[in-house]
């Protein structure tokens, strides 16, 4: 006997083409390496239009250029890796800073976990620095010994960044932001006391 099959009809099917399909090996390996030569343009540009962004970040975090250049360095390789995966959800600075500071606090955590004392024996005691080169420095000194996030926040702030903004980088809400930031300033003027 015979069987009367009835064959389904695909509805709105899409075929979809491989636009590599009728590309030769050659080809296929000419269009990945030009378009991987334009990804990496576009985040050399972005690094250099936001390079004094992630230093000042990784300033906040070290005293020694060695160190900040370690840390500038990982940052850069933290970016390239989520480069491909960044959606634009927020704002590439907004992006770049979130990214600035989870590298920074993370190396932080570990160095602090790691820490050793350190004596120093190369102290000019004959080096005068004006005023506001000691006011820097010394309010610099008070922002390191702050959390993590604290440390961060302070520093988006002196940044000029609205609360909204630090908000979405750190991870906590505007009046969150506002909250700890009069805490931050009442620990400052305490460590300024001491």
């Amino acid at each position: 006997k015979k069987r009367n099959v009835k064959k389904k009809k695909k509805k709105n099917c899409v075929s979809v083409v491989n636009p590599l399909g009728g590309l030769s090996k050659k080809q296929k390996t000419d269009l990945k390496n030009k378009q991987m030569n334009n990804t990496e343009q576009q985040f050399s540009q972005l690094v250099k239009d936001n390079r004094s962004t992630i230093y000042s970040v990784c300033y906040m975090f070290s005293n020694d250029a060695d160190e900040v250049a370690d840390l500038f360095q990982e940052v850069l390789v933290k970016l390239w890796n989520g480069y491909g995966s960044f959606q634009g959800k927020s704002d590439i600075k907004t992006w770049i800073y979130r990214v600035t500071l989870n590298t920074c606090i993370t190396i932080d955590r570990k160095k602090r976990r790691n820490r050793k004392a350190e004596l120093s024996m190369d102290v000019d005691y004959f080096d005068t620095q004006e005023q506001s080169t000691a006011q820097v420095r010394m309010l610099h000194d008070r922002i390191a010994r702050l959390q993590p996030l604290d440390r961060a926040i302070i520093l988006l702030w002196l940044e000029q960044i609205s609360y909204d903004e630090i908000g979405e980088i750190v991870g906590i809400s505007a009046k969150n932001v506002s909250v700890r930031l009069t805490r931050i300033r009442v620990q400052l003027k305490k460590m300024s006391n001491e």
